[in-house]
């Protein structure tokens, strides 16, 4: 453990002597953007996930007049593959980094989407935001507060432009029901449950094809403790507790941000978190199924559970005294948004109807429509820390098998 915070420290000065270095400087505030000024992006992390961000960014090259120039990954089949997919769009290849404070310190990239693994989302984002870009960054933003309130400080300071990738609060079933829901309809909201489930080794990857002699292997580690190449670590990295919070970050992320902007809570008051490997003995450090109860001090229990040994029952529904709002009962899709007196109090008078959808929007033209205007996207940080927050709080509960509170005034997680 002592080793592991020594080389975080390591990392921090690394990183802070490299920065200044640049010339970076966090007071920069940048200006809005005209129409015709092409933006420019670097991809930092081009493996699995980022596909799907190359592939939005460049269907959106003309009408948001954006422009891949640049990407990062540690190994070279990804880079290779993003570079040549890019190329094949644009006509010309972007330039290609293992490192990403060398992209970084392009000064005409704009801003930078991240897609690394967890643990490279917190240090990444704050080198970017002292190098004066924008960021998209996905879920969960961090693995530990610090980098959180540190970025959040540094976002605020330099009007940097920081969404979250937790597309849900760009999706229109969620906005059409949060509007719904604080209304009143169902009554005193009080419980929040949901769950996702599957029957299968999730992140169990080959990496016969990962080679040493294609990995820039120290880039890669980044804070984490230094050791001799391991192909595992970099292709199964959602097993190991240095790389991922587990389930909490990698899944309740998104639905823990859900229930934030479905009810307007910020923080959870305390989390108590259990779970094990019951199921996949395939050298995962992580559990295979995990429960977590945040109680909120707005007056109800988000109850949220995930499991890799059966895939029945997922579940999303929100319960008040008076009715019950079903979200859905596919994994990630709010395919129900139906209202009804279910479990209401009997002379409930609320009416089975289904909650119209408003227009959804692309997360990403959001964020890329906000970097131009300088408003504040849709998962703007400040919802970023709120999921952070508890996602961190739900697995330190079960990492010390302790209750883990939270202070809104210090911004600090501690057991109580």
């Amino acid at each position: 453990m002592l080793e592991e915070t020594m080389s975080r420290r390591r990392f921090l000065v690394r990183t802070s002597t490299g920065l200044a270095a640049l010339g970076a400087s966090a007071s920069v505030v940048r200006r809005a953007y005209g129409a015709n000024e092409r933006l420019s992006i670097g991809v930092i992390g081009v493996g699995d996930r980022a596909s799907a961000h190359l592939a939005s960014i460049q269907s959106l090259s003309k009408k948001m007049n954006v422009e891949i120039t640049a990407v990062c990954d540690v190994w070279q089949p990804n880079l290779r593959r993003a570079a040549a997919t890019v190329g094949k769009a644009t006509g010309k290849e972007p330039r290609q980094f293992t490192k990403f404070s060398e992209l970084l310190a392009l000064k005409d990239v704009d801003a930078v989407v991240i897609a690394t693994p967890d643990f490279a989302h917190g240090p990444i984002m704050v080198a970017a935001l002292k190098a004066g870009k924008d960021v998209y960054v996905e879920k969960p933003m961090t693995m530990e507060l610090d980098s959180a309130n540190e970025a959040l400080n540094l976002a605020r300071k330099g009007n940097r432009i920081v969404q979250a990738g937790t597309q849900f609060r760009s999706d229109g079933s969620f906005i059409a029901a949060s509007k719904v829901l604080a209304s009143g309809v169902i009554g005193k909201i009080n419980r929040i449950c949901a769950q996702a489930n599957f029957n299968e080794g999730r992140w169990n990857r080959s990496f016969a094809d990962c080679k040493e002699t294609e990995v820039d292997w120290k880039a890669y580690l980044l804070n984490l403790r230094r050791r001799p190449f391991d192909p595992s670590l970099l292709r199964r990295w959602h097993f190991y507790r240095e790389c991922t919070n587990g389930l909490s970050g990698l899944w309740m992320s998104h639905y823990v941000d859900a229930v934030h902007l479905l009810t307007g809570a910020k923080y959870p008051a305390s989390a108590v978190s259990n779970g094990s490997i019951y199921v996949w003995k395939d050298g995962r450090q992580h559990t295979d199924t995990f429960h977590a109860v945040l109680d909120y001090p707005e007056g109800f229990l988000f109850d949220w559970g995930f499991g890799l040994g059966n895939s029945a029952g997922c579940q999303f529904a929100v319960y008040g005294t008076d009715g019950t709002l079903v979200i859905g009962n596919d994994h990630m899709t709010p395919n129900i948004m139906t209202i009804s007196a279910d479990g209401g109090r009997k002379d409930s008078k609320v009416q089975t109807q289904k909650i119209k959808p408003e227009l959804s929007q692309s997360h990403m033209e959001n964020w890329l429509e906000c970097i131009r205007t300088r408003k504040r996207p849709n998962a703007d940080i400040q919802f970023g820390h709120q999921h952070a927050a508890a996602t961190i709080m739900a697995a330190d509960a079960l990492f010390k098998g302790k209750r883990m509170k939270y202070n809104v005034e210090r911004r600090k997680i501690y057991a109580g």
